[in-house]
């Protein structure tokens, strides 16, 4: 006996979303190793990057404190988009008992969908955001640039001055290049690595560069300089969706830098259509990728 469209929407929802739910995270969390998350109420928002004090003078005897003023640099602004699919399954179907086989499959490919966009929305600041590129942060050159301007007229600079491929080499001079970061006046702010990230091609070489003891392809008795003295302490990480094999970013402690906003988490709803005796489900949510500060990251597209 076939079980009625009412009863199939009151059973089949739990078992839905149940499965949705294991799918979606199997492939859902690689963007958390680059973005900070944090909620929304509103249709969009922005970010003002403030330019901070200047270094403190000396006051002489009797004369008057200087002041300072915090300037305005630039601003980031966060615009969510809507993302949404479905899918529906014949009345039918549902008369002769197919819904389950149907429904597992569809529910599958429906997580790994949204799971995809999302990773591939993720990704698109940082294959788009090398020198080369065509994706820019507020102020206005791309998120890996020689030259992002500052306050005081100087720059800072998180890419590399020649393009390099991931080695000892070229790992160990990103780790002093964040280490001369300046804030919007010019005093350094003492930024580390805390975690490289790089393509799945990648990953062999960076196990060898952070986990050996000695260093890599010499016949010298030399220590591993990097890993011994923790100079990017929190590892790494693959991010299948970068889109150049050899391109590596690193993740620095800079604070509110690669942000992902919530404006409506993933919710998940299905419905019967009265015309068509159709059941259909679907999944939604909103949010939005972007960059703050750009000092929260150094990258290289490879040479």
């Amino acid at each position: 006996m076939a079980i009625s469209r009412a009863q199939a929407l009151k059973e089949l929802l739990p078992g839905l979303n149940a499965l949705f739910g294991l799918e979606y995270k199997k492939y859902e969390d690689e963007h958390k190793d680059l973005y900070e998350t944090e909620s929304s109420e509103r249709s969009f928002e922005e970010e003002v990057k403030l330019s901070g004090f200047g270094a403190a003078p000396v006051k002489t005897e009797g004369a008057a404190i200087a002041y300072d003023n915090a300037q305005e640099h630039w601003t980031a602004r966060y615009t969510h988009e809507t993302i949404a699919m479905g899918f529906s399954i014949t009345e039918e179907a549902m008369e002769d008992n197919l819904y389950d086989s149907l429904s597992g499959r569809y529910t599958k490919a429906l997580a790994r969908g949204m799971a995809y966009t999302k990773q591939v929305k993720a990704a698109a600041p940082i294959n788009n955001g090398m020198p080369s590129g065509s994706y820019t942060t507020g102020d206005g050159v791309t998120l890996f640039n020689a030259s992002h301007p500052l306050v005081s007229g100087g720059t800072n600079s998180n890419t590399p001055s020649v393009a390099a491929d991931l080695n000892e080499t070229s790992l160990e001079q990103a780790v002093i290049d964040i280490a001369a970061y300046t804030d919007e006046r010019g005093l350094l702010i003492a930024a580390r690595p805390r975690k490289l990230i790089l393509p799945p091609a990648l990953q062999f070489v960076a196990t060898r560069l952070l986990e050996t003891e000695l260093r890599v392809s010499t016949a010298d008795n030399d220590i591993n300089a990097l890993r011994t003295n923790g100079s990017i302490p929190e590892g790494y990480s693959i991010n299948h969706y970068f889109t150049d094999p050899d391109a590596w970013v690193l993740r620095t402690d800079v604070p509110n830098g690669m942000k992902h906003f919530e404006r409506v988490k993933m919710e998940t709803s299905m419905d019967g259509d009265f015309d068509t005796g159709n059941v259909r489900y679907k999944a939604r949510e909103r949010y939005s990728f972007g960059v703050s500060d750009p000092l929260s990251v150094y990258g290289s597209p490879g040479a």
